[in-house]
């Protein structure tokens, strides 16, 4: 099964560090990432940028509606992702705990699955 490990972090938290120590932090989630990738468990892995660089999408009434970043009504952003491939649920929050960045934010996992299933 597919799992989705959302890194969910608080707004602004990245401009709080310096350089160093963002490279630092950076270079330990890519040790994780080896580290799955190395069991054959990791599908995909991405760092985002910050919200302030994104949009949004939405259609209403047939009309296109976009929105630029950073959006203002959340206090957190998904900075990153791995989707691995695990056997239950368990083992995917087994991974999550292990994930650094569980230190500094939200590691949150959500099993992949089609829209209509429940």
């Amino acid at each position: 099964m597919r799992y989705l490990l959302l890194i969910v972090e608080p707004r602004g938290q990245r401009e709080t560090r310096n350089e160093d120590e963002g490279r630092a932090l950076y270079a330990e989630m890519v040790r994780f990432g080896e580290g799955l990738a190395a069991r054959g468990q990791l599908l995909a892995s991405e760092s985002l940028r910050p919200d302030k660089h994104g949009v949004r999408v939405q259609q209403r009434d047939g009309k296109p509606q976009l929105r630029d970043g950073p959006f203002a009504e959340a206090k957190e952003m998904v900075g990153g992702f791995f989707l691995v491939d695990c056997a239950s649920q368990e083992e995917a929050v087994a991974i999550a705990r292990q994930c650094p960045a569980a230190r500094w934010a939200t590691v949150e996992v959500r099993e992949a699955a089609p829209c209509h299933v429940g």
